[in-house]
C-alpha cells in the first residue's frame, strides 16, 4: 500500500497501530501545528498549552502543569490499579534557534526558530499514545506521560526531576525515543547500553603579555601558545584513551586579538570547545589530562593557561533489562528484521540521560528516513515525517500494556 506521494505506507501489527491509525491525519495536524509555532527551552508556553488542551480532548484522568517551569506531565490510570505500578513515557517539546529554509505550508511562522529535530513529532507521537490509553486503558497500573522543555541544552530533565518529578510520580522505569534520518522509516533501534555520549563544555583562557607584531621577541604570544594547545590535545586521546574506549575532544572556536589590527599581538587568547565520552573514568581522565597538557604548554612558553571544564550531560545509558523489553515490544509491532538490538551509539548527547541516572530505563531511535527531510538533524530543511506518527504513538502505548499487562482472563 503506497501513500499519495508514492513511498510505501510504514507496516506494523497490533491492536494499538490499527487504532491510532484512524486519527493519524489528526495527529499530523498537531504536529504540523507545533512545528509551525516553535519555542525555545523554558518558552514553550504555546506548546504546553496546545499538549493541555489535547490531553483533555483524550481524556486523561490527570493533568499537571509547571515541572521544570514549562514541563506537563499527563497521569492515565488502566482498567485495573491493583498492580500499584507506575511507568514513565518521555517526550521533548523545544525547538532550536534556527532559520527555517523549508517552503511548506507549515514552516516555522518565527524568524530565527524552527523544529529542527523532530520534537514536535515527539510530542505528538506521545498525545496518540495519551489518546489510545485513555480511550482502551487495557493495562493493570498507572501511565505516566512526561512532556519535557528545554532538551536542546537546557537541561530540562533535570529542572524536571528537581521540581520533584519522580518523587509526585515514582515510576519504576521511564523509556524515550528520538527520530532518526539515518535509519530506514519503521525500524528501531536500541542497545543495551550507552546510546549517547556526555556532552561536556571547555573552555582554555592563555595569558600572555601583548605586544606590536613587529617586535614578536618583547612579547609572550597566547595565539601561539594557543596553536600548540590546538595540535597537542588531540594526543589526549590517541596517547592517554584506551583503543576500546571512546572520547572526542573537539576545539571547535579561537578567538584572540582584532581582525582589523594586524601588527598587535594580544595578551590573551581563548578557545572554546567540547568533549565526548561514555563513562565517567574516561570523562575524569580527559579533563585532568587537558588541565596537565595546556598548563604545561602555557609554562615552556611562559603563558599561562586555565581549563575550565564544564559537565553538561551525562552519557544515555540504558538499562539491560530495560532495553531488552523494549526492544521486544519494538519486535512485536514491526517484526524481528526491523529491530536493531545493538544499535551504534552516538556521540550527541541528550538529556534524558538525567533521568536514566535516576530511574531504569531505556532510550531508542525510531527511523524516519531521509526521503521526507532534506537533511538530518539540525539542518534548517529538515522536517519531521509524519507518516511514522502512529508507529511512535503505538511503539509507546505498547511499552504500556506490555510492560504493565492485564491477566491473561482479561
Amino acid at each position: 500500500m503506497k501513500t499519495d506521494t508514492g513511498v510505501p505506507r510504514l507496516r506494523a501489527t497490533g491492536r494499538a497501530f490499527e487504532h491510532i491509525a484512524r486519527f493519524h491525519p489528526e495527529l499530523t495536524a498537531f504536529r504540523r501545528d507545533l512545528h509551525a509555532h516553535p519555542e525555545l527551552g523554558f518558552e514553550e508556553v504555546y506548546t504546553s498549552a496546545r499538549v493541555r488542551e489535547a490531553l483533555k480532548l483524550c481524556g486523561v484522568d490527570e493533568i499537571h502543569e509547571g515541572l521544570g517551569k514549562t514541563g506537563v506531565v499527563a497521569v492515565i490510570h488502566g482498567q485495573r490499579r491493583d498492580s500499584g505500578r507506575l511507568m514513565g513515557l518521555r517526550a521533548d517539546m523545544d525547538a532550536l534557534p534556527m532559520a527555517e529554509h523549508n517552503d511548506f505550508a507549515w514552516r516555522s511562522t518565527k524568524n530565527g526558530l524552527m523544529h529542527g529535530c523532530g520534537h514536535d513529532g515527539h510530542t505528538a507521537m506521545l498525545i496518540g499514545a495519551a489518546r489510545y490509553l485513555a480511550e482502551t486503558r487495557r493495562f493493570n497500573g498507572t501511565a505516566v506521560l512526561i512532556f519535557q522543555p528545554g532538551e536542546e541544552g537546557y537541561a530540562g530533565a533535570k529542572a524536571m526531576i528537581d521540581d520533584g518529578l519522580f518523587e509526585r510520580f515514582p515510576v519504576e522505569s521511564v523509556y524515550g525515543m528520538h527520530n532518526w534520518p539515518g535509519m530506514a522509516a519503521g525500524t528501531i533501534g536500541i542497545n543495551p547500553g550507552p546510546m549517547m555520549a556526555a556532552a561536556d563544555r571547555i573552555t582554555i583562557e592563555v595569558n600572555g603579555r601583548g605586544g606590536h607584531g613587529a617586535h614578536a621577541y618583547q612579547t609572550i604570544d597566547p595565539v601561539l601558545v594557543a596553536g600548540h594547545i590546538i595540535t597537542s590535545v588531540q594526543s589526549i586521546v590517541s596517547r592517554n584513551v584506551r583503543g576500546i574506549d571512546s572520547a572526542v575532544i573537539s576545539l571547535c572556536a579561537l578567538q584572540a586579538g582584532d581582525l582589523g589590527a594586524m601588527s598587535v599581538i594580544p595578551s590573551k587568547a581563548t578557545l572554546v570547545g567540547t568533549v565526548r565520552t561514555f563513562s565517567p573514568e574516561v570523562q575524569d581522565l580527559v579533563e585532568r589530562r587537558l588541565n596537565e597538557l595546556c598548563s604545561g604548554i602555557a609554562m615552556g612558553f611562559g603563558a599561562t593557561a586555565s581549563v575550565n571544564y564544564e559537565r553538561i550531560y551525562p552519557a544515555t545509558i540504558n538499562s539491560e533489562a530495560e532495553a531488552r523489553f523494549a526492544g521486544d515490544v519494538a519486535q512485536h509491532l514491526v517484526g524481528k528484521d526491523h529491530v536493531v538490538r545493538d544499535l551504534e551509539p552516538s556521540m550527541g548527547a541528550e538529556d534524558f540521560s538525567f533521568m536514566l541516572q535516576v530511574k531504569p530505563g531505556a532510550y531508542f531511535r525510531i527511523g524516519q528516513g531521509t526521503s521526507h527531510s532534506s537533511g538530518y538533524l539540525h539542518n534548517n530543511r529538515y522536517d519531521f515525517n509524519d507518516e511514522i506518527l502512529p508507529l511512535g504513538s503505538a511503539l509507546h502505548a505498547g511499552l504500556i500494556e506490555q510492560g504493565m499487562p492485564l491477566a491473561a482472563a482479561d
